[in-house]
């Protein structure tokens, strides 16, 4: 009886499992399908491969695999690791890279694929708002993105939260975000965590079943919490480029000095010293500062 030969797909095992965390990474948190596709073109070449790879070389050979992959290989054989990857789990997101490729196998994956109707936005923001009330009547919820903007779909749920106690010159007040994170927890709105930082949520989560059984997808949810004064400075609402400012896509260049997050006075500005941020209480206070006409996030989208 002759003996069974062992799975050739384990022969370099380790390779392929860098490029499938890759590809998760890309597709998952970077939204780059181009790479997500080229990570596992490259990986299911090297898994069928019938010798063990020695070099990135040896790999760049077959096909799918090029010079930035063969790279990474030759640095994955050298050292045992890659720089890119450890970069990668340090980071929030790595749970839910990792969690993302253990959830392939029930389902989640192909949920978080689907878009999500204006409708189940809706629905779903009903549950977030009237819950974060639940817990503090102070809180003040907005669900950004496309979604803000009265887009028809959305990709996910993104919700900047705040509380007035949380200011810029507080200590850090996680407490804050967990209560409203365990109260959507409670009402069995989110379902599994991915990340839980002290200003930051990453999860999953799902409506309630329609009243013929159906379950609605799975949804993934991020809950960003920022302090008070800073939410309005906030990249979920504006974000700055050197000169330019842009306001959920719409980009104004103007002369006041910026910082990374804030409007800073031009008055204190000198010899490459930062001025102390401008108070900020709304959007609205942004478009008075550059002497620009408030646009609601609805006609902003060019």
């Amino acid at each position: 009886m002759s003996k069974r030969k062992a799975p050739q797909e384990t022969l370099n095992g380790g390779i392929t499992d860098m490029l499938t965390e890759l590809a998760n990474f890309e597709k998952n948190v970077n939204q780059a399908i181009h790479k997500y596709n080229a990570y596992r073109k490259a990986a299911s070449v090297i898994a069928k491969y019938p010798h063990k790879i020695k070099s990135g070389a040896e790999a760049k050979k077959l096909p799918g695999v090029g010079t930035k992959i063969a790279e990474k290989i030759d640095e994955f054989l050298a050292t045992g690791k890659l720089r890119k990857l450890e970069k990668i789990r340090q980071d929030d997101t790595s749970s839910s890279i990792n969690f993302l490729t253990r959830v392939t196998g029930i389902g989640y994956f192909e949920d978080f694929e689907k878009r999500i109707p204006r409708e189940e936005m809706l629905q779903m923001q009903d549950i977030v708002l009237n819950e974060v009330k639940k817990v503090d009547s102070e809180y003040i919820a907005t669900v950004c993105g496309s979604f803000r903007r009265g887009a028809e779909s959305s990709g996910d749920m993104d919700v900047l939260l705040t509380h007035p106690s949380f200011t810029s010159e507080s200590n850090k007040q996680p407490k804050l975000l967990h209560r409203v994170v365990e109260q959507l927890q409670k009402v069995c709105f989110i379902t599994d965590t991915l990340s839980k930082g002290e200003t930051k949520f990453m999860g999953v989560c799902q409506l309630p079943s329609k009243n013929d059984g159906k379950e609605y997808p799975h949804r993934r949810i991020d809950i960003s919490y920022p302090s008070h004064q800073d939410a309005f400075h906030s990249s979920k609402v504006i974000s700055f480029l050197g000169k330019v400012i842009v306001i959920s896509d719409t980009a104004f260049h103007f002369s006041t000095p910026l910082a990374e997050h804030s409007l800073l006075k031009p008055k204190l500005q000198g010899w490459g010293v930062a001025g102390e941020p401008l108070p900020v209480d709304s959007e609205k206070d942004i478009f008075d500062y550059i002497q620009w006409k408030y646009r609601e996030p609805k006609d902003r989208s060019e």
